[in-house]
């Protein structure tokens, strides 16, 4: 009888531990904000690329297989991110897999630039790409912007060695040989893929392509305008709840910049506002969490389907932050997406229920690299503040954009700056002249994103001089202020925290405070505001 007992509650809680251990491993977190590793721990490099679902070839499961561009630059940057290149050298065309877009593994360098250099010595810039499957030939297809043209790359596997098929010159469809960034679409109701696109020079008109097999070869069956107005790049698009989304940014180059949308009830338009790419609301603060529009993976679980916002991060070129790949989950108010900016979540693949995670940094543009140009910035874009802060003068010269007097609100860090703080940039707060300011930020709830009532710790690094009256961080909710006051002037980075910071009706504002004398500098930069365990 004890026997039996012993056998069954054993039994029970192996039940039990496998349970929770699957519940728990559907539960994984994205966090952004930092470079990217494999199951085993290496680098993941990819950027410019997309996730398809294709059947393992080995065991026939349904897996996401994940392609982007690696360039050997990402390699140094991640080495060493005080560094920012100029130049872009493609190594090859990596391949991941994974079954809960969480934890993937290296298949393999799937399209060489040797295997280019076959066919065109002058091969110089590849990026922007998408594999599919092309059940007529029984292949699969990679199109790829190759030099000023279209290479279409055919493979046995997803997994498999892509050897060159063609090279398309877009001449005689859009007028340029050259796509202007481009991306792959698959309809997986519909069983059709498609290439986005924008016009090659100006980028101004944005182009759909069904592609198929026409004469024996992988083609483009078809080419229809969906847009044409302000120059637009970084083209991509998904489905949702029976509509189309066609995405795209501006022409930042590496840069960040708003997330545009258009939407339309069929795939071949018309897509609405007309001519008129709308901004996501959500990726106003942040330029979209510091990303390009890159492409969009679809959970369809068994609760619900989340959209998965995955923006590329030119880091090693705009040196702008850490980390290649930034995803966010979207949210929409009807027809209207929402952008959902955040350093840390989890996804459940099965459910397709996504959630903050308790880690997250609730801080919009928390090292200050989403604005490109020194602010206020007189091209575009003309900006008068930062990115998600706020800066109020009280005494000295005032912010103005286009005025030599004006201060300059951020910071251009020093390769020896970026050895103790992250990117570029950061928040600077010095005048020629006696000054007191104030620079801030207002946290609080999102329609899809609670602050959360309770404990916080405030952070930030910090370096100044001593020719300041008074320099502080300060946190204030329910008109309770916790504050730290910046004592070190050794022109030294030093970090800040202001630990149990009490945060009460979903609201905080966190910010610095400055009152110096003439020639008085500080620089301030990765602010964080993560709630406390």
């Amino acid at each position: 009888m004890r026997i039996d007992f012993l056998k069954n509650y054993y039994t029970f809680l192996l039940v039990f531990l496998l349970f929770f251990l699957n519940v728990n491993a559907q539960n994984k977190t994205i966090h952004n904000d930092q470079f990217w590793e494999t199951i085993d721990g290496q680098p993941i490099y990819s950027q410019g690329g997309g996730i398809f679902k294709f059947k393992d070839p080995k065991t026939g499961e349904l897996k996401y297989y994940w392609y982007g561009a690696y360039y050997k630059e990402a390699e140094l940057y991640r080495n060493d991110p005080s560094q920012t290149y100029t130049q872009d050298h493609f190594v090859a065309v990596t391949c991941y897999s994974s079954s809960d877009l969480i934890n993937w593994t290296f298949e393999d360098h799937v399209f060489e630039r040797t295997e280019a250099l076959k066919h065109d010595q002058g091969t110089r810039w590849m990026g922007r790409l998408g594999v599919l499957y092309i059940p007529e030939m029984k292949k699969y297809a990679m199109l790829i912007q190759h030099n000023a043209g279209v290479l279409i790359a055919l493979s046995d596997s997803p997994t498999g060695t892509f050897k060159w098929h063609r090279k398309l010159d877009m001449t005689d469809r859009i007028g340029t040989p050259n796509t202007g960034d481009q991306s792959v679409f698959t309809d997986y109701e519909l069983g059709k893929s498609y290439l986005v696109y924008s016009y090659g020079q100006g980028r101004n008109k944005i182009y759909l392509s069904e592609i198929g097999v026409k004469n024996g070869e992988v083609d483009l069956l078809d080419c229809t305008e969906i847009f044409r107005g302000k120059g637009r790049e970084g083209n991509c698009m998904f489905k949702y709840n029976g509509k189309y989304y066609v995405f795209a940014s501006n022409l930042y180059g590496w840069d960040s910049s708003y997330a545009y949308y258009l939407v339309s009830d069929h795939i071949k338009g018309p897509y609405l506002p007309t001519n008129n790419m709308l901004v996501t609301p959500g990726s106003i603060d942040d330029y979209a969490h510091i990303t390009q529009t890159g492409f969009f993976v679809n959970v369809k679980g068994g609760e619900t389907e989340t959209v998965i916002y995955c923006g590329d991060r030119w880091s090693n070129f705009a040196g702008n932050g850490l980390g290649y790949n930034q995803w966010v989950p979207l949210s929409f108010q009807e027809e209207v997406p929402y952008f959902n900016s955040l350093n840390s979540w989890m996804l459940d693949e099965n459910t397709g229920v996504w959630q903050v995670s308790e880690d997250n940094n609730y801080i919009k543009n928390p090292s200050f690299e989403a604005d490109r140009k020194a602010i206020p910035s007189s091209v575009k874009p003309i900006q008068e503040q930062l990115k998600g802060w706020i800066a109020k003068v009280y005494q000295g010269n005032t912010i103005v954009i286009g005025q030599k007097e004006s201060p300059q609100l951020n910071y251009f860090n020093t390769t020896e700056d970026r050895k103790y703080v992250i990117g570029e940039k950061s928040l600077n707060i010095e005048d020629n002249v006696a000054f007191e300011r104030q620079v801030y930020q207002i946290v609080t709830s999102t329609p899809f994103v609670d602050l959360k009532d309770g404990r916080y710790t405030l952070m930030a690094k910090v370096k100044s001089n001593s020719r300041f009256k008074n320099l502080e961080m300060y946190a204030d909710s329910a008109g309770l202020q916790q504050k730290a006051v910046i004592s070190d002037n050794d022109g030294d980075w030093h970090t800040v925290i202001i630990e149990n910071i009490i945060i009460k009706k979903a609201k905080v504002e966190i910010g610095f405070y400055a009152k110096g004398s003439p020639g008085a500098s500080a620089q301030i930069d990765d602010v964080s505001l993560i709630k406390m365990k």
